[in-house]
């Protein structure tokens, strides 16, 4: 019995240390400028995308102002509808993306601090409550365009958009829509 677990020993002591060791899920990205954001994140704040911000909207029947943009020939879209939803998706971006900038600053000031191992229990609770108060603002910003767009199309512009975007037979927002002019 003792040579077996002797045998064992050695046996596993022979093995890489990959292979025995899980790795973090986090690995590679020590490197990151910011750590608690990809490449593809930074990126897309900067470019104020939606990021899955107004998803509330967008699978409850409220039409996003981009997506709209991208199928309004498909969708019937009159010339003001189209100045329309091209004003809410101007204003959407514009505003998302100095908050998302607003934002990766705050990140970068809370890796800056941990890094710097400066990070007190008051100063962390306060840059994680500004990074909150910005992805709320995010948030805001992209479902009040969601809103803002569902006024502008009529029932029959916002069934057609649900069913472009393969989200099935939605029934539009009740008293939000007008019909076009």
């Amino acid at each position: 019995m003792r040579h077996s677990f002797l045998l064992l020993v050695l046996l596993a002591a022979s093995l890489p240390i990959g292979v025995i060791a899980q790795h973090s899920p986090y690995a590679g990205e020590a490197a990151r400028p910011v750590k608690a954001l990809s490449d593809q994140e930074i990126g897309d704040y900067l470019a104020g995308k939606g990021m899955g911000y107004a998803k509330a909207a967008e699978l409850n029947g409220y039409p996003g102002p981009a997506h709209v943009l991208e199928l309004g020939s498909r969708m019937q879209l009159t010339a003001e509808q189209r100045a329309q939803t091209h004003a809410v998706f101007v204003s959407m971006q514009t505003d998302a993306v100095t908050v998302g900038r607003a934002l990766i600053d705050r990140e970068r000031a809370l890796d800056a601090a941990f890094a710097a191992k400066s990070i007190t229990p008051e100063s962390l609770a306060n840059e994680v409550q500004e990074i909150a108060a910005l992805q709320g603002r995010l948030r805001e910003i992209h479902l009040k365009a969601h809103l803002a767009e569902s006024a502008i199309l009529s029932a029959e512009q916002i069934a057609k958009y649900n069913e472009l975007r393969g989200y099935g037979q939605q029934p539009a927002p009740a008293g939000e829509h007008k019909h076009p002019h």
